[in-house]
């Protein structure tokens, strides 16, 4: 204890910020930066997601991309709720209407991601397109949604990280007991941030952009997906688990988090190894040009 008073010693008090997890308040209604952030990693995803779609070779038209934005919320919102349930706390399963509850918080990534792969599929059968091509083209555009999710998880004081004497240790607020002193602790919300956002985005964008990635279905998404399970496992070690699950993580030497990135991990590496594989003639669904 006295180790983690002294870590905290001139380092950033989280209630110094002055950050709040609501927008505004009127009346009834309330605007947190957690619905916020949900909202624009939508927008800016669907924004960026129509600048790939204005290239040559095109998986899907621009009439096909308002259509997938609804399946893919819709994925994000279900698939996130449940696996939320699911992973992380399974004991709501004795109060359903508990479950309802979002704006309570608790949504878990890997469950968005079923969530949104299945709704892609169900979207791409539907219109008659390559769901791998398509999962390709979104995975390029999700890395907004977890930049600005991971901000908003800053901005709430939560999934705060372990105790460190690093200069950029911050002090959050209610980690351990009333009567504690609160120690310094990894701002672990900003290092996702930065790998799953920032560094994943330019990754992906890299790829995109100044390689022929795009042409080899599941090349991408691959990425996304090998990219994203190293980030986050690598986090994770600098993060404290879920309080419910803290017998879990000691029990098994990984978080929940690493245990769910590793089924991820292969599948991206499976993807990248055997894009090529699947590569054809791709002929634009919406564009000028044909793609060998």
């Amino acid at each position: 204890m006295i180790l983690s008073v002294l870590a905290a010693a001139g380092h950033i008090r989280f209630e110094d910020l002055g950050l709040h997890p609501d927008v505004f308040s009127i009346g009834f209604f309330t605007l947190r930066w957690y619905s916020l952030a949900y909202i624009a990693g939508i927008l800016v995803g669907w924004w960026y997601l129509l600048k790939l779609l204005a290239q040559p070779g095109a998986p899907m038209a621009r009439r096909h991309a308002d259509d997938l934005v609804f399946y893919a919320t819709l994925g994000i919102i279900l698939g996130g709720r449940i696996g939320y349930v699911l992973f992380y706390a399974p004991e709501m399963i004795l109060h359903p209407l508990n479950i309802l509850r979002l704006w309570d918080g608790g949504m878990s990534f890997h469950g968005g991601v079923i969530g949104t792969s299945l709704g892609i599929i169900l979207f791409a059968r539907r219109h008659g397109l390559n769901w791998l091509r398509v999962h390709d083209y979104v995975a390029c555009a999700v890395p907004f949604g977890l930049f600005f999710g991971r901000l908003a998880n800053f901005v709430n004081g939560e999934l705060w990280g372990k105790p460190t004497d690093v200069p950029w240790g911050i002090v959050f607020e209610n980690t351990v007991p009333f009567g504690m002193a609160e120690p310094a602790r990894h701002p672990s919300q900003l290092y996702e941030a930065g790998l799953e956002g920032v560094l994943l985005f330019a990754v992906l964008a890299f790829a995109f952009w100044r390689t022929k990635a795009r042409y080899d279905p599941g090349k991408l998404v691959g990425l996304f997906l090998l990219g994203y399970g190293l980030a986050r496992f690598t986090v994770e070690f600098f993060r404290e688990p879920d309080r419910q699950l803290r017998d879990f993580a000691e029990a098994t030497g990984l978080h929940m988090g690493q245990w769910l990135c590793v089924p991820m991990i292969l599948a991206g590496l499976y993807l990248m190894l055997t894009a090529a594989e699947r590569r054809v003639r791709v002929e634009p669904t919406w564009g000028t040009e044909s793609v060998a």
